[in-house]
């Protein structure tokens, strides 16, 4: 029987019964999860700290029903696959899409390592920039998405045992970080070292306080669908699925505010969008 937050979580996404402890489980979950709360930074554009405990991000994100970073959303679904049953663990990851050859970023980005009956598998609820599977840990093993996508993992760089997670899909099915050609492209790496509370906070705390944080520059939005992505970066929208593909500007806040209610789920009030100068000089 789920336990109260686990319910309410599951009413969250969708989902009317507990999720089976497995590898089907595992995937009906992610997708559920990312079909269901979206992916935005908008707290941290208003200067109100970003606290990741399990309290904090449970209350923001399920009892609020707001949105939130990949160290909200994967701290969220990393308590929620405990509760169902799941041996997990963090990591922390290399953020590649969008950054030029030969430069290396700090680790910013945390994803899940979770223990399967058939092995270690990578988990992530909380990757905006499009939508990532969940994918047994395996050199060279791929996955299809129902956005168009192929995902691969590769082992790089041994003996150190870091990974590397490529995609190669349709660009729009994407929040714009990625190159034009549908080829392979480096998302992120990570190494499967411990990672600790601390690590964690302290890289939450630099990605949302660091002036050239791309989450503290402009609003950052995505949400997965059932057959394709959208995205709200500053005031461009674009929407990819089986039977739409547009790509337009947002006019002016009361718009804007209108297209996060209506298209990612987020009540903001005038006076968030306002604060947020999106339309000003």
């Amino acid at each position: 029987m789920a336990s109260e937050r686990l319910a309410a979580y599951l009413a969250r996404l969708g989902i009317d019964h507990v999720p089976s402890g497995d590898a089907e489980g595992l995937a009906q979950l992610q997708a559920a999860h990312r079909q269901a709360i979206t992916f935005e930074n908008i707290d941290v554009l208003l200067g109100r700290g970003i606290p990741i405990d399990s309290a904090s991000v449970f209350d923001k994100l399920v009892t609020r029903q707001r949105g939130g970073y990949c160290f909200e959303q994967n701290r969220l679904y990393a308590d929620m696959l405990a509760e169902i049953g799941f041996r997990l663990r963090p990591l922390m990851a290399r953020v590649r899409l969008g950054v030029p050859e030969g430069e290396v970023p700090p680790k910013t980005h945390i994803l899940l390592l979770v223990e399967l009956e058939d092995g270690p598998w990578i988990a992530d609820a909380g990757f905006g920039g499009s939508f990532v599977p969940a994918m047994p840990l395996a050199d060279g093993v791929e996955a299809k998405t129902f956005d168009g996508a192929r995902h691969r993992l590769r082992r790089i760089g041994r003996p150190d045992g870091e990974w590397v997670l490529e995609r190669a899909g349709p660009h729009a099915s994407t929040d714009g970080r990625a190159q034009d050609h549908a080829d392979w492209q480096a998302q992120y790496t990570f190494d499967l070292a411990h990672v600790a509370d601390a690590d964690l906070e302290q890289a939450n705390h630099w990605v949302s306080t660091w002036p050239q944080s791309r989450f503290v520059l402009d609003p950052r939005i995505t949400l997965v669908l059932p057959t394709g992505f959208r995205a709200l970066t500053r005031t461009s929208l674009s929407i990819f699925d089986d039977e739409r593909q547009e790509k337009r500007e947002i006019a002016d806040a009361a718009e804007w505010r209108a297209v996060m209610a209506e298209l990612f789920g987020v009540e903001l009030s005038e006076e968030e969008v306002s604060a947020l100068n999106l339309f000003t000089g």
